[in-house]
């Protein structure tokens, strides 16, 4: 049954598969390494990933997409909304340390490495400016972030001082993150399309 997107949840689901196959190329996961997507709709981005990985978390807030992920035996499906999930947690829980957390959520299988958590996503526009300050918090335990933005955050986030983009998002992720601005996607990637780039 065709999933219908949802304006609630801020739903552009991406069908490109050159752009798919650029962004992991650019995220280049390896064997092993603990990762975590937030959102991953319909697995556009999180099939290719898991087939380098081996096995990927993924937190998705729809319920209907969650039980679809659940289908896939090599996903860690986290059901909730990213902000209120505690990375930390996470990956105490990925890296098999005894002295991980409890929660509600299923168990989660550790990875074979152990490391910092790599992040990604393709990002909501009305809920990406909370998600990077909530990761910004608990950067300690994160490796990388790559994300799909709006352009317009995107600009914000590497804006040069003295510029019409400079802002708090400015200031705030270049005092923790060296940010790099790696691929353009054109509303045409995406079904249904958004009205930004």
């Amino acid at each position: 049954m065709k999933h219908i997107a949802r304006k609630r949840f801020g739903q552009h689901f991406l069908t490109d598969t050159a752009i798919i196959d650029s962004i992991v190329d650019a995220i280049n996961p390896l064997p092993g390494q603990p990762m975590v997507e937030i959102g991953p709709g319909l697995a556009a981005l999180t099939q290719p990933l898991v087939e380098r990985l081996g096995h990927l978390t993924v937190i998705e807030l729809d319920r209907d997409l969650a039980v679809r992920l659940r289908e896939h035996p090599q996903l860690n499906v986290i059901e909730s909304d990213v902000l209120k999930v505690d990375f930390r947690a996470v990956s105490a829980a990925l890296s098999g340390s005894p002295s991980a957390p409890q929660s509600d959520s299923p168990t989660l299988r550790p990875s074979n490495s152990g490391g910092k958590l790599r992040v990604v996503g393709n990002l909501p526009y009305n809920i990406s400016t909370p998600i990077l300050f909530h990761l910004l918090d608990q950067v300690d335990v994160i490796e990388d972030q790559h994300f799909m933005l709006q352009k317009e955050v995107i600009d914000r986030m590497v804006a040069a001082p003295c510029t019409s983009d400079y802002s708090r998002l400015s200031v705030m992720l270049q005092w923790r993150y060296a940010m790099d601005n790696i691929l353009f996607v054109p509303p045409t990637s995406f079904d249904p399309p958004p009205r930004v780039d």
